[in-house]
């Protein structure tokens, strides 16, 4: 008996195996449990497969684990020390983790999925009870695919850090029907090949005024015999499904979901159409002269017009020295000679007295301090590769590399909360190169932060702001372009996370940045000038990425191999083009207004609770209405 049953099984094993068909996989698939683990979202890698079992069409997730194969090496906008260990199985080298976005792709066969307690987060959900698919942002705005059954239970969000959600979608259209939601546009409603369940569905969605389904069935046994003028309530959704399956907007939109146009693909994200022509716009001369704006005294006479002129054509190197230091709060624009004289004086014994605290540090007591022990190691680590090709920076033995070392230390005396983030050093080591002074470059750096420091904090809630933000101007810019990143699962701009959060340092000269950074630190012609060097970058690009055969992966490589290739005075006359372009619209989208500035709340909105949540989501910088009303609105004269 023994024996038969083993057979008997054997048989049964040959048999599911012969009814397994795999119709479509898909590796670096990572499956977001929601777990805590060192407080941050464990992640799973693993492939996601559409398969058929004994004919019946199915989705599965599975994880690397289960298939004998360990998890490829992905790096993605991580950054040093993040959830209290370090990826060890990658070596950036010279670049900080959340400079490198990379993937490792091993060979493996197709096998099916199966049960074993490493696979407890594994899923099969027949295409039968999916109910629908969403395309959601979150986590910097990383897009993730959300997956819900019909008994209403949202699966694990999946990511596809490889790319690939266009593919699937196209493979799922194999055995159902998936189309845009009416009320959200990355929601794709699922539907069986079957016209009944259609109408069932409609009802369900109130999409027609009551009596409304004989129009229904009508429509579903003749579309072309009856008109949409019987239905109040008719969205591209319900057109959309309607459409004979041979018909070319079916075949357009819903055999494609990822090749809809979403015109309100986020909240307050418009299409508009009242964009007049680009302007031209030219770049003047650098700043050469000084001691004629200031007063006899040493006041500065006009620092309007010196923003002005930095903004359209940067400064002569023998000025930034002392320009810089007004540009980053170290001097008041209204300090005499003698005020700043004493502000020296004061602000270098306050910064040796922060270096004593960090300098006498036993290494016994030291070592009863982790965090403090944790800030001296991420600074040496990347001090020793921070612009080494300088100067001013080069050797073993470079007093400028101990300047930068005792400054960044003496930073996290300062400001403990926030204490040394990777990406500092980059910030820090061309303000040491133009002043060279430990002092004035820790302050100036200071006053840098002060523009910036939400960059660096752990929730990254600044980041994923200002990805959403550079989204939205982006979309009214160009939804061309926007269609076509989204299509290839590169809507989220997650390749633009490192142009934001060290200003672009990484993607020019140390000349050019010099330049950036004090056109920048302006505020001209509006806070969020940055985004707008980004959107000229995007569309510089525009040519080689339309039309291309570009993917996840190769737009991710274009977009690196960028660096030290962009000539920035055409970025910076794309940028303030975009600008001028943009305020001349009289019909600019409420988001794109507040982004460049332009939008100033009553008083009764600035009291609701809606926004105050906005004003504490703003960027750093000038963020009063008051400023909003006065500096962000100006646009410079051409004289």
């Amino acid at each position: 008996m023994e024996k038969r049953s083993s057979h008997t099984s054997e048989r049964k094993m040959e048999e599911i195996t012969e009814e397994y068909k795999l119709i479509f996989e898909k590796e670096g698939v990572y499956l977001h449990t929601n777990a805590k683990r060192n407080n941050q979202d464990t992640s799973i890698p693993g492939f996601i497969r559409v398969v058929e079992r004994a004919g019946l069409p199915a989705l599965e997730w599975s994880p690397l684990e289960d298939d004998g194969h360990s998890a490829p090496a992905v790096l993605y906008t991580k950054k040093d020390g993040e959830g209290g260990e370090e990826d060890t199985n990658f070596d950036p080298g010279y670049e900080p983790d959340w400079a490198v976005i990379s993937t490792v792709k091993k060979d493996r066969e197709h096998i099916p999925v199966k049960d074993s307690s490493a696979g407890q987060w594994a899923f099969s959900l027949p295409l039968s009870e999916l109910y629908s698919l969403r395309r959601a942002r979150f986590s910097l705005g990383r897009n993730f695919l959300v997956l819900t059954s019909r008994g209403g239970h949202p699966l694990p969000p999946l990511h596809f850090h490889r790319g690939g959600t266009r593919e699937l979608l196209r493979a799922l259209q194999r055995y159902i029907i998936l189309d845009q939601s009416p009320v959200d546009g990355r929601l794709f409603l699922a539907y069986p090949h079957d016209s009944g369940a259609l109408s069932q569905s409609f009802d369900k969605l109130q999409l027609l005024d009551d009596g409304g389904s004989d129009l229904v069935s009508r429509f579903i046994q003749d579309p072309y015999a009856t008109t949409f003028g019987g239905f109040s309530k008719v969205t591209n959704f319900f057109k959309a499904a309607l459409r004979p399956p041979d018909s070319p907007a079916h075949s357009r939109t819903a055999q494609d979901p990822s090749l809809h146009s979403q015109p309100d693909d986020e909240p307050g994200f418009e299409v508009i159409t009242c964009l007049g022509p680009r302007p031209d716009v030219t770049r003047g001369q650098p700043l050469n002269k000084w001691e004629e704006f200031l007063d006899s005294e040493g006041r500065v006479k006009n620092k309007e017009k010196i923003n002005e002129l930095v903004f359209r054509g940067g400064i002569t190197p023998p000025l930034r020295k002392e320009i810089w230091k007004f540009l980053l709060g170290f001097y008041p624009w209204n300090s005499t000679a003698k005020e700043r004289e004493d502000i020296l004086r004061v602000k270098t014994d306050e910064y040796f007295r922060m270096k004593v605290q960090w300098k006498s540090v036993s290494e016994e007591q030291e070592m009863r301090n982790s965090l403090l022990r944790g800030y001296r190691s991420l600074i040496e680590r990347d001090v020793s590769r921070t612009d080494r090709n300088n100067t001013f920076f080069s050797g073993n033995d470079n007093p400028g590399l101990t300047l930068l070392h005792d400054v960044l230390m003496t930073y996290c005396m300062y400001n403990f909360d926030l204490g040394y983030v990777q990406g500092m050093s980059d910030l820090l080591s061309p303000i040491l190169f133009v002043t060279q002074n430990e002092v004035e470059s820790f302050w100036c750096l200071t006053g840098f932060m002060e523009l910036v420091h939400q960059n660096f904090e752990e929730s990254q809630e600044a980041m994923k702001q200002q990805l959403l933000q550079l989204s939205a101007l982006l979309k009214a810019l160009d939804p061309e372009l926007c269609d076509f990143l989204d299509s290839q699962d590169s809507g989220s701009l997650c390749f633009c996370f490192r142009w934001l959060l060290i200003w672009f340092k990484r993607e020019f000269s140390f000349e050019d940045i010099l330049i950036l950074w004090e056109v920048l630190w302006t505020r001209l012609p509006c806070d969020n000038f940055h985004l707008l060097i980004a959107c000229s970058i995007l569309q510089s690009q525009r040519g080689e990425l339309i039309g291309s055969d570009h993917d996840f992966n190769t737009i991710l490589k274009h977009i690196n191999e960028l660096t030290m290739r962009l000539d920035l005075q055409s970025i910076l006359r794309g940028a303030e083009a975009i600008y001028l372009q943009l305020v001349q619209c009289k019909e600019l989208p409420l988001q794109v207004q507040r982004v460049l500035g332009l939008y100033v709340p009553s008083s009764s909105e600035e009291d609701s609770p809606d926004s105050q949540t906005s004003e504490m989501q703003r960027l750093p910088g000038r963020s009063q209405a008051g400023a909003a009303s006065s500096d962000l609105t100006h646009v410079p004269s051409y004289p």
